[in-house]
């Protein structure tokens, strides 16, 4: 039997070829960030059987514990992707500097950044966790590569997507022209796409954000959580559901399917900080789905993740 199902690759070679939507450099790319999202998820699938799990005993620039599969997940980004000649520099929250492609191989015209697996404080209970990643290109006008050349904004990016590894490993996908999923056939070792053109619903009545921080946020943010605590009686006239997994890439890929509201506010706890998500890393990819923000009906204000002059957002929100 002929199998006619498209592989990741051959998708990205028609986007190439037929569409024109991106060059050959970026495809290959994709091709080695998905090869390596991959072998994550094999690591992931392991669990306690791959002698991965559990604290690595040190702590991330940003202050958070490791685990043993955070620095995994960020080797292996960086081994796939270092060699091919197509990146100049990649940037990881897990690494507190940028990680610029050695003298001994090729150097290109891109940039990678990456969240290597986000949710990993959920790992050891068996909950979706993911990869987040985002691709721009390198400035001109100057030998090197700096630290100030991945500060751009979240609308110079040329690629960007996140992979799930849940029931299913799933990768989402977009070159600026739309969006896809892809399910990873264990069997054949292939992303497979399962979804073209993806659009959230127009109708929602979800909503994601930690609940147990609400007497830390700002007088808003209360507000607004509690018109939809106040379902149909309340001023917003309808019933709504709470979701709330703490794995952002689940909790937005359920909204960005679903539809509704993913938030995750400023709080007085911490004042000095901007917000809660990390721009480059996790709200601009995120937040770049062709889907995101795209239906007529909101359940809150879209996300003003727009700008490369923070690391975070205050609002921290992505609505659908």
């Amino acid at each position: 039997m002929v199998d006619h199902r498209i592989s990741l690759t051959r998708y990205l070679v028609e986007q190439q070829r037929v569409h024109g939507h991106i060059p050959s450099e970026l495809r290959l790319l994709l091709e080695v960030v998905a090869r390596a999202c991959k072998r994550i998820s094999y690591a992931v699938n392991k669990g306690e059987l791959g002698d991965a799990m559990g604290s690595a005993g040190s702590e991330n620039v940003q202050g958070e514990m490791q685990k043993k599969l955070d620095i995994i997940a960020n080797e292996t980004l960086i081994e796939a992707n270092e060699w091919g000649g197509h990146l100049a520099a990649m940037a990881s929250e897990e690494m507190e500097g940028i990680y610029i492609v050695p003298n001994r191989y090729p150097q290109g015209e891109y940039l990678l950044m990456f969240d290597p697996l986000d949710g990993s404080s959920n790992i050891d209970v068996n909950v979706s966790i993911g990869t987040i990643f985002s691709v721009l290109r390198k400035p001109e006008g100057h030998p090197g590569v700096h630290d100030a050349d991945f500060l751009q904004p979240g609308n110079r990016q040329v690629a960007a997507g996140y992979c799930v590894y849940g029931p299913q490993t799933t990768l989402v996908l977009t070159v600026g022209d739309g969006g896809a999923m892809f399910t990873l056939d264990r069997e054949q070792g292939s992303f497979i796409l399962t979804r073209e053109n993806v659009r959230t619903s127009e109708d929602t009545q979800e909503f994601a954000i930690n609940m147990s921080n609400m007497r830390h946020w700002d007088a808003p943010v209360r507000r607004y959580i509690d018109e939809c605590l106040a379902g149909a009686e309340g001023p917003r006239g309808k019933n709504f559901n709470m979701r709330w997994i703490a794995s952002m890439v689940s909790d937005v890929h359920r909204i960005l399917t679903r539809g509704g509201v993913f938030m995750y506010p400023w709080d007085k706890r911490e004042p000095h900080k901007p917000g809660k998500l990390r721009l480059m890393y996790e709200a601009n990819p995120m937040g770049s789905t062709p889907w995101a923000g795209s239906s007529s009906r909101r359940a809150a204000p879209p996300p003003t993740a727009g700008s490369a002059s923070s690391t975070s957002s205050r609002a921290s929100c992505m609505s659908a």
